[in-house]
């Protein structure tokens, strides 16, 4: 399927999705959200995807939400359309693993855009912020929300309200971002680690992943009755116990999928 705002590209077992909106810096526009909601609905449909990586150029991963679709609406335009709801949560929806491969600045909506994916992998070059707060509105889609759970209601508080942008070595500190690679090897390793992913068992992978996002939700009490739950579920599957006899065997395991 061809794409006007992205561009898309299989590499193995791994979905690779490119914002590819240059003379806007990759802001998101109601379009660009459409077109990377249906990727991600074509890459999940598609058994031999493990796992999704999403990135921009080198100079910007995603400069924000597209200022100009925005200026003139009117608070019921916003609010009868639910603007900023369909198609831009998709991502925090897939169950597939996603990895944010971000270069260059991821502002607003772009850190936004980053923050619903499972983890951030961040270029030496990487800039993050929520500046909503210079053109007299606030983050709409997360911001104040997931910033805080990764980073600490202080870091959070002080960026939604000064707007300032953290580098990648402070994002990481955070705990924003997993690690911190050259802006040149960024995509390659961001494939590599999805490759890693994809090529165990899909079904506990997706059950890791749903348990650790569990951990934002609840209570610790639940969260580990929850754990503990789907880690008994995992001794019905075939891969577990291709796993743990790959193990005893000192073997590569090859898992099925089931």
């Amino acid at each position: 399927m061809a794409y006007e705002h992205i561009l898309v590209e299989i590499r193995g077992p791994v979905g690779l999705i490119k914002l590819n909106r240059p003379k806007a810096m990759n802001a998101l526009c109601a379009d660009l959200a459409r077109e990377i909601a249906e990727a991600v609905d074509a890459y999940e449909k598609n058994d031999a995807i493990g796992a999704l990586v999403v990135t921009g150029s080198e100079k910007a991963f995603c400069a924000g939400a597209d200022i100009k679709e925005m200026q003139s609406q009117t608070y019921m335009d916003v609010y009868k359309e639910d603007f900023i709801t369909v198609n831009w949560e998709r991502l925090s929806q897939c169950r597939k693993p996603v990895i944010a491969a971000v270069a260059g600045y991821a502002l607003g909506g772009g850190c936004e855009f980053a923050m619903m994916c499972d983890f951030i992998l961040a270029a030496d070059n990487a800039k993050f912020g929520q500046p909503e707060i210079l053109i007299g509105t606030i983050p709409g889609a997360g911001g104040t929300q997931r910033l805080p759970r990764f980073v600490g209601k202080a870091k959070a508080m002080e960026m939604a309200l000064t707007g300032r942008m953290m580098d990648a070595e402070e994002a990481e500190r955070a705990g924003l971002v997993s690690r911190i690679v050259p802006v040149a090897e960024l995509v390659d390793e961001a494939v590599t680690t999805a490759t890693k992913i994809a090529n165990l068992s899909q079904p506990i992978v997706m059950l890791a992943k749903e348990s650790v996002n569990r951990a934002y939700e609840t209570t610790l009490a639940e969260g580990i009755h929850f754990e503990r739950r789907i880690f008994h579920s995992t001794f019905s599957t075939e891969d577990q116990k291709e796993g743990m006899s790959a193990f005893t065997e000192k073997r590569p395991a090859k898992f099925k999928h089931s």
